[in-house]
């Protein structure tokens, strides 16, 4: 009888090996049919990760602006506004150098960057608070009118930090940015032009003050903004010194920045676009007309498929990826 049962057993069971083929074929088959439905996803928005980013600078936000470097509350409103309703989202300079581009599927990416760590920037009162009209007040305010719309900015900072010379002050401006989701960048100690000097004093600019900045904040910043857009005579000395290791070196102009997943990417060297209207040079160069022509040429703006874990784009872009990402892309 036992003979019989094994005999039994061994006709009605099918060997594990056998099982083997099926499991690998529909694991195979299930795979293909998810990758085909995040490129259906990815096509119906039109992604397109392998597009533009705007990456836009600020200075001071006062009330009456003195400088083209200045803007008003009301003209600083007026930027963020139009953003929201042209569906863009901000993330932080660090995150797009990482490629962490996390915002929903049919958006378009825009970094949002502060030179010089005004007061007009960031001002607490003595409870902590944020001072109103202040750029980050104003930032939370249109965040709050649109749900969705996330205040994430970076803060690129030298020693004159905010206004503050108290350090105990000092570290309470750069934790209360820390602590609400914004990324502080280096700037360099003194704000001082970089080309040309030699490597030993654009090492002690950038290190000292990403020192300070670790010592206030227990943090080490991850990207810099050159000040005057100046790059080094060795543009690497600004991502990488004894004291300091920067994923990615931001300019002062004046085109938007090639996404990172891009063969024109340049870390030691992305482009930024001041905020202004089109007057002047920035008939051409600024916010008001980058922003004019990447609404006109849809097809060159970063449009994300939603999907963090893939790099979405049309076919015919291939020859632009970056090899690296190649295990990534999602062309459809």
């Amino acid at each position: 009888m036992l003979a019989a049962a094994a005999i039994l057993t061994g006709c009605d069971s099918e060997p594990e090996t056998a099982k083997l083929p099926d499991t690998k074929a529909q694991a195979a088959a299930k795979l293909k049919a998810g990758k085909a439905a995040k490129m259906k996803a990815a096509a119906a928005v039109r992604a397109n990760e392998l597009g533009q980013i705007p990456v836009l600078m600020w200075h001071r936000i006062v009330p009456k602006p003195q400088t083209t470097d200045d803007r008003s509350p009301a003209q600083f409103r007026a930027d963020l506004e139009r953003l929201v309703r042209e569906d863009y989202v901000p993330i932080t300079a660090a995150e797009m150098v990482a490629g962490k581009i996390d915002i929903p599927a049919g958006k378009h990416p825009v970094v949002l960057t502060f030179d010089d760590s005004s007061p007009s920037q960031l001002t607490l009162n003595e409870m902590g608070e944020v001072q109103k009209d202040t750029a980050v007040a104003i930032l939370r305010e249109v965040a709050a009118k649109h749900p969705g719309w996330k205040p994430k900015a970076t803060f690129y900072v030298t020693r004159d930090m905010f206004g503050k010379t108290v350090r105990e002050e000092q570290a309470q401006a750069l934790l209360w940015l820390k602590d609400n989701g914004f990324e502080i960048g280096n700037h360099t100690r003194d704000h001082l032009n970089l080309r040309g000097r030699s490597k030993q004093e654009v090492e002690e600019q950038i290190g000292t003050i990403g020192k300070t900045i670790s010592s206030l904040a227990y943090l080490n910043p991850t990207t810099i903004a050159l000040p005057y857009g100046n790059q080094p005579t060795k543009k690497e000395w600004a991502l990488k010194g004894k004291q300091y290791h920067h994923q990615g070196a931001f300019l002062a102009g004046y085109t938007p920045a090639p996404a990172p997943f891009s063969k024109s990417y340049d870390a030691a060297g992305i482009p930024r676009i001041k905020a202004m209207e089109k007057k002047g040079d920035c008939a051409q160069f600024c916010s008001e007309a980058w922003l004019d022509w990447l609404k006109k040429n849809p097809d060159m703006r970063y449009t994300s498929d939603g999907d963090v874990s893939t790099v979405a784009y049309p076919k015919y872009k291939a020859p632009y990826l970056r090899k690296s990402f190649t295990t990534w892309s999602l062309p459809y």
